[in-house]
Formats: structure tokens, sequence, C-alpha cells
């Protein structure tokens, strides 16, 4: 294997991170580079863009029909037909431009086929059962949240459900139409949460969380990799894609985690863990904190491995490390859902728009990776992707061909030996740091006890006499007067 002795490492620059357009929030590749804001911007200038030119391109075809028509009635003898069958034509042809004009804003007939594939795949009962569940529980959730608003909170909740009806009555927009609507309705919620019913900052940020829970809670279903989108497919060349690179190690990645340290590898499985649980939220923002989650487990892992602080650029290679080794399952699809109706303030800014911005940029990396992101040679990498050899078999037949087996299982064995003097002297030097902590936690245990004795010393006291009881033989009794007598009556 022809491994560079320098690695120059995947560098990104922060930079990078952030809106091309220069607004100083985080681009997104899904958007192209922009951020959420500037992404909106240029979708709608280039929408009314095209809806001008479908305008233009219907009334040009418009144009060229009515001068085939009346080319062609006044070469078949257009006076011949009477005043009513001429109003009939008339009337059809009307009917048919505004049909042609129709089919350019109108939803794609692949609606229909959806609403086909949705019924022949309807969940089970008890899957259905086990989201209305969850249904009503965030309902209750979100209304108890809202308590506190009094009049605000009523008209919150009014909103959000006229916002759902409203939906429930799109159906047949695309995905990135009814985003838009979701979009639009987080935007128009927050300003009048500022503006008209002057909630703080802080509780605004998080009654709108509350919002998208509620909401997309219910959306999730309907909005999740529909069948319109190419999101299923994008799934599966990525999951095929990563399979592919089962073979990358951290060296080629220059991943600065040591996976032998046993607190390293507990954050690894628990970062690979929390990628592959983001798949089982149902709300953008709980996906977006397994992202974070993840995120943090991996600084710490370098945190360890180091014994520094991580930086943005040993933190990349280490998640595009994780996402290879996790492979988590729907990859784009969640990144697509978390892109299209989360709330966009977080995407913008923060640590979690940071991570999932990062991520994007993992996995753009692992589509595009090649030999040259790897520091091999093409040779190398197309038989790595192939199947031909592995690294690791590379490595290990690294000796001259003229060496005996024997000397190899020798360096082999003076490796391990190695490697278990190096454990055995951290376990030592462990367990010397343990006793040494024993016996200053005792030592100090018996300093207080002391000096809590010196402080409070022990008093024993006699024991009090006991009262005598009246009726009891001692001295004390004959201070007493005599009992009483009974004396005869003699009436």
């Amino acid at each position: 294997m022809n491994l560079k002795s320098e690695r120059r490492g995947i560098h990104v620059d922060q930079s990078e991170l952030l809106c091309k357009k220069g607004c100083g929030y985080y681009g997104n590749p899904a958007w192209q580079g922009f951020c959420s804001k500037c992404w909106r911007e240029e979708y709608h200038k280039a929408r009314q863009k095209q809806i001008q030119e479908d305008w233009e391109l219907a009334e040009r075809l418009q144009r060229e029909e009515e001068e085939a028509y009346a080319s062609s009635q006044s070469t078949q003898g257009a006076q011949s037909l009477t005043f009513s069958k001429f109003e009939e034509k008339k009337t059809n042809e009307k009917t048919r431009k505004v049909t042609t004009v129709k089919k350019f804003f109108t939803a794609s007939s692949r609606t229909g086929a959806k609403k086909e594939i949705q019924e022949a795949k309807a969940p089970s009962p008890s899957i259905n059962r086990q989201a209305s569940i969850e249904t009503d529980r965030v309902s209750k959730e979100f209304i108890e949240f809202l308590k506190p608003y009094h009049k605000p909170g009523q008209d919150i909740y009014k909103q959000c459900k006229l916002f759902l009806d409203t939906m429930n009555h799109k159906r047949d927009l695309s995905i990135e139409e009814q985003s838009e609507c979701a979009q639009d309705f987080y935007q128009n919620v927050a300003e009048k949460l500022q503006t008209r019913w002057k909630v703080p900052p802080e509780k605004v940020e998080k009654a709108m969380d509350q919002i998208e829970k509620y909401i997309m809670t219910r959306q999730y279903k309907y909005v999740f990799c529909p069948e319109t989108t190419d999101d299923e497919k994008k799934d599966l060349a990525v999951q095929k894609r990563i399979r592919a690179l089962h073979w990358v190690t951290p060296q080629m990645l220059c991943v600065p985690v040591n996976e032998e340290i046993p607190e390293v590898s507990d954050m690894v499985v628990k970062a690979i863990t929390d990628i592959i649980e983001m798949d089982s939220k149902r709300v953008p923002r709980d996906k977006l904190a397994c992202i974070t989650k993840c995120s943090k487990h991996i600084f710490n892992a370098i945190k360890i491995t180091k014994n520094e602080p991580a930086s943005a650029d040993d933190f990349l290679p280490t998640l595009i490390y994780i996402v290879l080794k996790g492979n988590p399952p729907r990859l784009q699809s969640n990144i697509q859902y978390i892109t299209r109706f989360c709330n966009p303030s977080r995407l913008m800014t923060g640590e979690d728009g940071y991570y999932f911005t990062n991520l994007c940029c993992a996995v753009a990396f692992i589509e595009k990776l090649d030999a040259q992101s790897l520091n091999l040679s093409q040779e190398d990498f197309d038989r790595f992707m192939t199947g031909q050899t592995s690294p690791k078999k590379q490595e290990s037949d690294g000796f001259s061909p003229d060496v005996c087996l024997g000397v190899k299982q020798m360096y082999k064995n003076l490796d391990l030996l190695s490697q278990l003097n190096e454990r055995q002297e951290r376990i030592v030097n462990e367990a010397k740091k343990l006793e040494k902590d024993l016996i200053d936690w005792t030592d100090g245990i018996t300093k207080e006890v002391q000096d809590i004795v010196e402080k409070y010393p022990l008093e024993i006291k006699p024991k009090n006499q006991a009262l005598a009881a009246i009726d009891s033989e001692n001295v004390e009794n004959d201070k007493l007067p005599p009992p009483l007598q009974p004396q005869v009556y003699a009436g």
C-alpha cells in the first residue's frame, strides 16, 4: 500500500461551513451552500422566474394554436360552418387552452400513483396504535405547556390546528412546497410571539420547539421520505457506498482516536449508537439532538486520546469515520427531513446547526471519496473497492519475500509483547495511584475523626439513682407516717 509519509488529513475551513452569501449563518449542501433564510430568498426568485417563463410559454403555444386553427379553417372552407358549430368549436378550443395552461401549474401525475402506493403500503394496526398513543401524549404535553401563556396560548393552539388542517388539504403539493408552508408558519408564529404577544426571547425558543414537536409528530408519516421524491433511492445509494468503503481505516482518514483505550472505545460505540438512533425519532429537533450527542462523544474521544481539547480539523475526519463504521439507516432521508421541516433558527446558528452542517459535509465527502482523498494510489484504491485485497492484509505482508515465516512470527510476537508491556505498566501505575488514593482517604478520615473527638470529648456521667418506691423497704421509709388503720364506727 503506497501511503505517503506525511498525510494531508481532511481540512475544512470554518468559513466554508457558513452561508456562501456572507450573511454569517451556517450553510447547508442541501440548500446549495446557502443558509435557510438566503435559500428561501433564492428559491422564491427562481420560482417567480419559472412561473413567468411558464406563462410566456403558455401564451406562445396559445397564439400558435390560434394561428394554426385559423389557417386550417380557411383552407377547409370555414364559410360553410354554421354559427352554432363555430361557437361550439370555439368553446372547445378555449377549454383545451385553459387545460394546457393549467398543466404547467398542477401537481405531477405521480400524485395518483402516490395515493395508490400509500393505500397499498398501509401500516399495520399495531403501528397505527403506537403512533396514535404518541400523538395523544404529545398533544396533552402541548396543551399543558400552553396553559401558562393564557390568551396567547389559545391563539397559538388555534393557529396550529388551522395549519394542520391546511396541510391535510395540501397533500397533492410537492414536498418542497409543503416545506415552504411549514417554514412560513414557523416564521409567522415566531414574529407574533415577539411583536404581538411580547413573549421574551428565551420563551419564544421553547414555544417554537413545542410547536414543532406538536406539528411534526402529526405530519411525520406524510412528509418523511415521501414516494414523490428520490430520498429512498439516495438512501440505498449511500448505504451501498458505505458498505463498499468498509476497508477504510482510521489511519487513512487521519482520525486522532485510539480505540485501544477503553474509555475511547466506549465513546466511539456511544457515538455510533446516537447516530443510528436518529432514525427512530419523529421530531426534527430530536433528530438534531442525536447528532449533537454523537458529536460530543466524538469530541470526548479525541480529548481523551490527545489529552487536549479537540479542534475542528480533528472532528470532521472522526465524524466521517463514525458514519462509515455505523452506516446509519435512511441517512439521506433524515437529513432531508431535518432540512425541510426543522425550525430554521436551529440550523442557522448554535451547536446544533454546526454539527448538522458537519454531518452534511461528511456525507458529501463519502459520496465523492476517491484515491486522492485517502492518499492512496488509484491502483490500490481500485483493488480495495473490488475486494481483491484489504489494507490490513497488505500491512501484515509488508516483509521482504526472502524473510522466513519464523522471523515474521517473531516480529509479531515482539509487537504483542510490547503492547502487553505497555498495558501492564499502565495497570501498575493505575494500581499504585489507587493505593495512594486509598491511603490518603484513610488518613483523612482518621484525622477528621480525631479532630471531632478532640473538639467534642466524650464525658461519661454517673448513673442517676433510681427513685424508691413508696412501699419498698429502705431507710427513707422510716420518715413516713404510719399507715392508716381501719376504724369501726360504733353508730
